[in-house]
């Protein structure tokens, strides 16, 4: 049952690659919008009140971690649109395991995570970022950055099903938004209102740019935050994946 169900999974993530094929500019606009943001923050907005060091260092790491919580739309709309064109329920009809075409959206997702910090690090190298921790510690922190992104896909996931629809998802994809400005991924806490610097300390994104900051040696670090980092995503994963399964598996047939 088990291989069946990673047999069905692997052929739902080709699938999903396959479109990367057939729409090569929607992967592109996803992996340049955030070089564009480390760009535009880092060089045309400035900011950096109260880092000590050079900004550049604190902000990359932040940007890594803000990149895993945008770009949600593209599975959202991939899910809403296989349900609304009936994809779904055709799949459904087959002899396939219950869950894989989620499973197969959510592994190319992820590879399409790893291409993101791949391009993200290698612009912000360019720039003149460098990672003082050892191998190790750099794999610890990506790590945490595709644990974290993995939790927010499936809250991605679940939000979609409830949408049902392409066009309810930009609504839906708002709340995206505070949760990545909302953090210290940009700014330090210290340098908001006192109220505003509490709430960004609670955001999970922030233990998890934290953490990050911490395994690279970047201006900001605390120690500390690893734990934090870990135990965040992996209680909304809790939380979201069985509501998501569960939503998906009360769809009609």
């Amino acid at each position: 049952m088990t291989a069946h169900a990673l047999t069905d999974s692997w052929t739902m993530t080709r699938r999903e690659l396959a479109r990367w094929g057939r729409q090569p500019v929607q992967l592109v606009v996803n992996l340049v919008f955030p070089v564009m943001l480390l760009l535009m923050f880092g060089y045309l907005v400035g900011g950096g009140r109260g880092v000590g060091g050079e900004y550049r260092d604190y902000l990359i790491p932040g940007m890594l971690a803000l990149t895993m919580a945008f770009g949600l739309e593209g599975t959202m709309i991939a899910v809403t649109r296989d349900l609304d064109k009936g994809v779904v329920d055709r799949f459904r009809s087959m002899p396939m395991a219950n869950g894989a075409v989620l499973v197969g959206r959510s592994a190319a997702d992820m590879l399409q995570s790893v291409m993101a910090l791949v391009v993200l690090t290698g612009v912000g190298a360019a720039l003149g970022w460098r990672v003082h921790g050892g191998p190790a510690a750099f794999l610890g922190a990506v790590g945490l950055l595709l644990l974290f992104r993995f939790a927010m896909l499936w809250i991605g996931i679940h939000l979609a099903l409830v949408a049902g629809k392409p066009e309810m998802v930009q609504a839906v994809q708002i709340l995206v938004w505070p949760v990545g400005f909302l953090s210290n991924a940009l700014a330090l806490p210290d340098s908001m209102p006192g109220w505003l610097g509490t709430v960004v300390e609670w955001n999970p994104m922030s233990h998890t740019a934290t953490a990050v900051r911490d395994l690279f040696g970047s201006p900001g670090a605390e120690p500390g935050h690893v734990g934090a980092a870990i135990v965040w995503p992996l209680a909304l994963l809790a939380v979201f994946f069985p509501l998501a399964v569960r939503r998906f598996g009360r769809l009609s047939r």
